[in-house]
């Protein structure tokens, strides 16, 4: 019997996982997202959002009664102590969520984890394997300045919230290389369907 296999995926901010996860669960791959799992840990009405809105008070709410993760993320990656206390806040619940879909899959043979803080919440450890979506720091940048609406200013501290691209290569058993276009991630992806058919 095959040992079911657990490919965490990961990368830095803006490097690309999303675009990655969603080629692979094109390819009929089951696909659990620590980003979905954290949305809902703070959702409105959850012990979550209740914490985060007794810590900052109601300023922190949207107008449809939602965390808003833009005035958050201002507070967390401002100031490392906050930050570490909003991620002990939810990182055990995305890992209870993460376990408890696991074992829903449990017959799954090969199931996908986007995990942008793999390394960091130390969620490698229920991986049998990692791949990283690798870029140049420089184009990691520009992604997100883009992507988020971000200056160059917040941008960098969203980026130094985590691990290094660098670190994390060290770390990966496979990178796909995500320096160019849309056609050549979508051939990375198609390289590493090689590694997934390997016993």
């Amino acid at each position: 019997m095959v040992a079911a296999r657990r490919i965490g995926l990961t990368g830095g901010i803006a490097s690309g996982k999303s675009s990655v996860g969603r080629l692979l669960a094109a390819r009929g791959l089951p696909l659990l997202d620590a980003d979905v799992f954290a949305r809902e840990a703070l959702a409105p009405g959850s012990a979550g959002a209740g914490a985060v809105l007794e810590r900052y008070g109601a300023g922190i709410r949207a107008p449809g009664g939602e965390i808003d993760r833009a005035a958050l993320g201002q507070i967390v990656f401002g100031d490392g102590a906050e930050r570490q206390w909003l991620e002990q806040l939810v990182h055990p619940l995305v890992r209870a969520r993460f376990a408890a879909e696991l074992e829903e899959l449990g017959a799954e043979p090969l199931v996908v984890l986007v995990v942008p803080l793999l390394f960091e919440a130390g969620l490698e450890t229920i991986c049998s394997e990692v791949w990283l979506v690798d870029c140049d720091e420089t184009q990691q940048l520009q992604r997100l300045m883009a992507r988020d609406g971000l200056g160059e200013a917040d941008a960098r501290a969203r980026i130094a919230a985590q691990w290094p691209l660098a670190r994390k290569r060290q770390l990966a058993d496979v990178v796909l290389n995500n320096r160019g276009g849309p056609e050549q991630l979508v051939a990375e992806v198609e390289q590493a369907q090689a590694w997934i058919r390997q016993p």
